[in-house]
């Protein structure tokens, strides 16, 4: 993307486009320009369909010639997460196991992006099927930090996050089951939202852990997130699970909605493990919000002490029973090896998965075994409940939670590979949230050893407005927004 439209929010490009200053055309020749310049560095994008890409902005352009324009997300490039379903291209999750695989059908977040004029492009790679928060687990490729090449991105949206942050297209689409959204957004240091579980349909969606998986957008302001949640949230035929609650005007409320708030700060996300500089700079951040007149009220969570040992039973017992389906039988690798149906499952899946995934299906599988499954799978649902319940008591006193989405900085590569529990512990803040169902926006708030620090906002169930709100409120008073990778 040309330095002129690089960094540019969705709401000055939308400005531009509509004012005649630039075209949807330029738009998505200056994003291709810029993965041309940039992407060797970082791998962010494991591909895209430029001729489809090309035709998409010459469509838009053409509306809005003829007075037809579809909002304010028109002809604007959104790439997409490397697992929701993107018609006639490929989906791989980032594994072996679908390497050969083609969408035969839009994703319902797919459709209603086209619905509202977005050019929806590109494959973003992301830890194999979701499981990771490194992007190291990627079968495909290695994607670095913009900020850092010798650092992680994050993950699993790694690739969104730093596509975003690199400026190779203005919004993407990722999916969060324990903070796969707000993690790398901080690591990367962009806006990253995980909406209320339902919020928005995963038809179409490749699942990891369906009680959790949550799509979401990331992007360079949090105005960019409202619109692009927008396109996407509501009500949804082919999800079950989708809400049919009515979807806000999120940029009018968000106008509407004003402090100060009274925001709780729980005492459980503070402690030990939580880098000092890191905290310094979230700190600040509470400090924003009381000097701008809000009621700052230490909280506690006691359950959340238990939540990275419940999410890895119950998303692990999840992911065993939603991969089940790649046996190299009806979907995914085929071992040339075999020479029956026993091998035909066997070698298949041993081939085509990678170690972490093979990891999460072994500890899923032995969840759900006679004998263990009360031990383990139903007392974490329990304490699932009980998470839920600190959070809905704090609700009734605060109107949202503040806290840090990562206890450090994003590592060096190989830096946790080979300390497992060190790298589950690194989503100790967001994984209570999946759990709970709630929303919850990362928010670039700082610096710390050089790298991008974020806080995050977590609000009552369908309450992403006043997330919105508050989130905004703290950007605008600060340059953040402004801060870009040199590359």
């Amino acid at each position: 993307m040309s330095d002129s439209l690089s960094f540019k929010s969705v709401a000055e490009l939308s400005s531009l486009l509509a004012a005649g200053k630039i075209t949807s055309l330029e738009l998505m020749q200056s994003c291709i320009d810029r993965i041309s310049a940039v992407d060797g560095k970082i791998g962010a994008f494991l591909g895209f369909d430029q001729e489809d890409a090309i035709a998409q902005a010459k469509a838009s352009d053409e509306r809005r010639k003829n007075g037809k324009t579809l909002g304010p997300l028109d002809g604007i490039p959104v790439g997409l997460k490397d697992n929701i379903s993107l018609a006639g291209q490929p989906l791989t999750c980032a594994s072996k196991m679908l390497k050969s695989y083609v969408s035969p059908y839009d994703a319902t977040v797919t459709a209603r992006l086209r619905q509202a004029g977005a050019i929806v492009w590109g494959w973003l790679n992301m830890d194999e099927f979701a499981m990771g928060s490194t992007t190291e687990n990627s079968a495909c490729k290695k994607t670095c930090n913009p900020w850092d090449i010798s650092r992680v991105p994050g993950g699993s949206s790694g690739g969104c996050a730093a596509a975003v942050s690199a400026g190779m297209t203005p919004l993407a689409l990722g999916s969060d089951t324990g903070g796969s959204i707000r993690q790398p957004a901080s690591y990367c240091g962009v806006v990253g939202m995980k909406p209320t579980y339902g919020r928005v349909s995963r038809y179409g969606v490749a699942a990891f852990a369906s009680s959790l998986d949550q799509v979401g957008p990331l992007a360079h302001t949090v105005e960019d997130a409202a619109l692009l949640l927008q396109a996407i949230a509501g009500a949804d035929s082919h999800d079950g699970t989708a809400l049919v609650n009515p979807v806000p005007d999120y940029l009018r409320e968000m106008d509407s909605k004003k402090g100060p708030w009274k925001v709780g700060v729980p005492k459980e996300f503070f402690g030990d493990g939580l880098d000092s500089a890191v905290r310094e700079q979230v700190q600040k951040a509470i400090e924003f919000y009381k000097k701008a007149g809000c009621t700052i009220t230490e909280i506690s969570l006691p359950e959340t002490r238990y939540a990275v040992a419940a999410y890895y039973i119950i998303a692990t017992a999840e992911a065993s029973s939603n991969l089940a389906r790649f046996d190299g039988i009806r979907y995914g690798h085929r071992s040339d090896k075999a020479t029956d149906a026993v091998d035909v499952y066997s070698l298949s899946r041993a081939e085509g998965f990678g170690p972490e995934v093979k990891r999460r299906i072994i500890l899923g599988t032995y969840v759900l075994t006679s004998g263990y499954y009360d031990a383990y799978y139903v007392r974490a649902q329990k304490i699932r409940t009980l998470i839920r319940d600190d959070f809905m008591r704090a609700f009734n006193d605060v109107d949202f939670i503040l806290a840090p989405v990562s206890p450090t900085i994003a590592p060096k590569f190989g830096e946790k590979s080979n300390d497992l529990l060190a790298l589950y512990l690194g989503d100790i803040y967001t994984i209570p949230v999946n759990l709970a169902g709630l929303p919850a926006i990362s928010v670039p708030c700082g610096v710390a050893h050089e790298m991008p620090v974020s806080f995050q906002l977590i609000g009552k169930p369908l309450d992403e407005v006043t997330l919105f709100a508050a989130a905004r409120e703290f950007e605008k008073a600060h340059d953040f927004v402004t801060r870009h990778p040199q590359l």
